[in-house]
């Protein structure tokens, strides 16, 4: 009895291998190369797979997301003879396994070398300044070459991408002093126009000013005049309207001489010759004080003819 439960376990242990074999199960997004005899049979696709066991072989699981591969920095010569170090990232997708297969080696390395060499033509034909310049225009010509060459490997590059492009240490020193010249000068162009934009608006400024206040001092001088000249009519009409005698005049008359002989520096005074014939009528309702006044005036006339003014020192006070 023991031989045979010996062989039955050895029988359950085959049975259990095959059924592993023949159950493949492929994860979403992957596929797997089927081989019968070292002969392509089929692919599978994700999902539950059945093959035949210990006949049936996979040969290999492929990825089929989106990879990034990102390649190390290539020295290349640009057209004006300079070495510089480029940094590339790949980005592809594997659509046909089976090519992808059987069709090259090992993809990857194919694909870097192809970037190299390409990127070395591309490099090539430009100067150092169109290099540093023109990434898109870089980026678009590997993507094309590298989709045209890989579609028969079973390969679609989506992007190329350029990381880093290093000149020489002595070009970047060169750059360097060069850009900080340009900034300093740009710096120096900003300063000087800020200054002349400040000038001119503060002659503007100035200018509005002074013609606001010419304005102003014009309103305002109209204005005085305007007071003026309405305060004059105002008195006017008001001593037209009390209609003045002779003797009110007499009285306004006197009432003027203290101020015109006010300030110690007045040291000549003119009296108006009319000042006798307001004296006259002011004489008949004072009595002596108008028939002083009346000489006075008398004087006045008989030396002037009637008309004219009469000069008069004002006694100094020492």
């Amino acid at each position: 009895m023991e031989p045979v439960i010996i062989v039955l376990i050895i029988l359950v242990v085959l049975v259990f291998i095959a059924l592993i074999k023949t159950i493949q199960v492929i994860p979403q997004a992957s596929a797997a190369i089927v081989e019968r005899f070292g002969r392509y049979t089929r692919t599978l696709n994700a999902g539950l797979n059945i093959v035949v066991p210990f006949i049936d072989t996979i040969r290999n699981r492929i990825d089929l997301r989106e990879q990034v591969v990102p390649f190390p920095p290539q020295p290349v010569i640009t057209q004006d003879n300079l070495v510089v170090n480029i940094d590339t990232v790949i980005y592809y997708q594997v659509t046909d396994a089976r090519a992808a297969t059987y069709e090259v080696a090992s993809y990857i390395q194919a694909i870097e070398q192809l970037t190299v060499t390409t990127l070395r033509n591309i490099i090539g034909g430009m100067d150092l300044e169109r290099t540093l310049t023109s990434r898109e225009e870089i980026n678009a010509a590997l993507r094309g070459v590298l989709d045209e060459a890989t579609g028969k490997w079973g390969i679609r590059v989506n992007r190329v991408e350029l990381k880093a492009i290093e000149p020489p240490t002595s070009i970047q020193d060169s750059m360097e002093k060069q850009m900080r010249a340009d900034r300093d000068k740009r710096a120096a162009i900003l300063t000087a126009e800020g200054t002349r934009q400040a000038a001119i608006l503060t002659a503007e400024g100035e200018k509005q000013s002074q013609i606001l206040r010419a304005e102003g001092e014009a309103k305002a001088a109209a204005l005085r005049a305007e007071g003026e000249a309405q305060a004059v009519r105002t008195v006017f009409e008001a001593i037209h309207a009390g209609d003045p005698d002779q003797k009110l005049l007499s009285y306004q008359y006197l009432q003027m001489l203290p101020k015109i002989a006010e300030g110690d520096a007045n040291k000549l005074w003119i009296v108006p010759s009319e000042i006798g014939d307001a004296l006259k009528g002011l004489s008949g309702a004072m009595g002596n004080f108008g028939g002083m006044g009346g000489g006075s005036g008398g004087g006045g006339n008989s030396g002037n003819g009637g008309t004219g003014t009469e000069r008069r020192e004002k006694p100094s006070i020492d």
